[in-house]
């Protein structure tokens, strides 16, 4: 019956038309078509309003008939909330950013909200990413990998858009943060070379403005300072994988050569590896340890075996979604920062510590060893391969 009565009215809402090319069909047609109001069509569209399963049926059907689909841009000018929010990106290449832009695409399609994706194009400036998505009147920003000025985040908070950064630190800029252990897990690094025998570590770091490049970095310098070790040498790797390779090079034909190297970010590890390797023809790592940063796949892969500091990314993910979420339902809630623990992932690319055992609980399971007192444990909760 719902369906017969449908058609008719859909039969004439149609000849009515005018006679030239097709127009995008709109919330009156449908409304005309389904014999309701408009703002029914409105409540059928959004999430948790208030109409009944068959109405909503009813209205759906005239829609799909007539191929309407509700302008959400259309619906943000004229509703306090445009169901939008930004994300802005600096890296896109590397591949542990596109698993942050899917899960923030997939968590935030289940709240209900769409994303507005826009890079940087590698840079570390965000102000002209942020001032186009100001344009779209967005509920709320998550920059990640950039810097914003804090004229960039006062636009944003006078206009009441909360900002959340992603491996960023906040400092005295008005947003939240959440970010990984980029200086523990340096520190991390540090401690497992130096408890494998290692005493001539050296550094690629990555881009110089960078927070994370910085806090990784740091965290390694300042763990080999306190174990009484001189400052290493540096080479800046710029993120990328030629980059790391280069690096690489750089300072393995120093003398003395490095017997390892920690890399700020697994892209410049994998160059490292395949530079120590195919052009020097060093044993990894009987002759040359080398540890990443971040745990992307590739990083697993049976050729480069490399050992990492892992992201827990779908953490990450989920306690920012939770920051902005809560911005969003309370906007007078204070800012916060947040840290995420990273997980060290032992494999083939870096010689075990000394001391280093299986749990004798779980064979199988991680390898442990008695670090230095100067650090807090590490937390390791990936195996090595067996």
């Amino acid at each position: 019956m719902e369906d017969a009565h449908v058609a008719n009215r859909l039969a004439l809402t149609m000849s009515r038309k005018r006679i030239g090319p097709p127009a995008r069909p709109t919330s009156i047609d449908v409304a005309r078509a389904a014999g309701v109001s408009q703002s029914t069509v409105s409540r059928a569209f959004t999430q948790g309003a208030s109409i009944t399963e068959a109405m909503r049926r009813r209205v759906a059907a005239a829609a799909d008939a007539l191929g309407y689909s509700p302008n959400a841009f259309a619906r943000g000018m004229i509703t306090p909330r445009s169901r939008i929010v930004g994300v802005v990106m600096g890296d896109v290449t590397n591949p542990l950013y596109a698993a942050v832009l899917a899960g923030f695409a997939s968590r935030l399609r289940a709240a209900g909200q769409r994303v507005l994706f826009a890079s940087t194009d590698g840079t570390d400036d965000a102000d002209s990413a942020v001032r186009e998505i100001l344009e779209y009147n967005p509920d709320g920003i998550v920059l990640s990998q950039v810097t914003p000025s804090d004229g960039s985040i006062r636009r944003c908070r006078a206009a009441g858009i909360p900002v959340v950064l992603l491996n960023r630190h906040a400092g005295r800029t008005d947003a939240s943060s959440v970010r990984c252990d980029d200086a523990g897990g340096g520190g991390m690094a540090a401690d497992l070379l130096l408890d494998a025998g290692h005493r001539r570590p050296a550094l690629i770091s990555g881009i110089a403005t960078t927070w994370s490049s910085t806090a990784r970095g740091g965290g390694f310098l300042r763990q080999l300072q306190a174990r009484g070790l001189p400052p290493p040498p540096v080479e800046p790797g710029e993120y990328t994988y030629q980059g790391g390779f280069d690096a690489a090079l750089s300072l393995l034909r120093r003398r003395p050569r490095p017997d390892a190297i920690f890399c700020a970010n697994d892209m410049m590890a994998l160059g490292a590896l395949d530079a120590a390797r195919t052009v020097l023809g060093l044993q990894v790592p009987r002759e040359l340890s080398i540890v990443g940063f971040d745990g992307i796949p590739a990083a697993a892969w049976a050729s480069y075996d490399l050992t990492t500091l892992h992201q827990p990314i779908a953490e990450i993910v989920d306690r920012t979604m939770a920051v902005l979420l809560t911005l969003l339902e309370q906007p007078e809630a204070a800012n916060s920062d947040h840290f995420v623990p990273v997980q060290l992932v032992l494999r083939g690319s870096a010689r075990l510590p000394r001391g280093a055992a299986r749990s004798a609980d779980d064979p199988g399971g991680p390898v442990l060893w008695a670090q230095s007192a100067v650090m807090p444990p590490s937390r390791i909760t990936r195996p090595i391969r067996s």
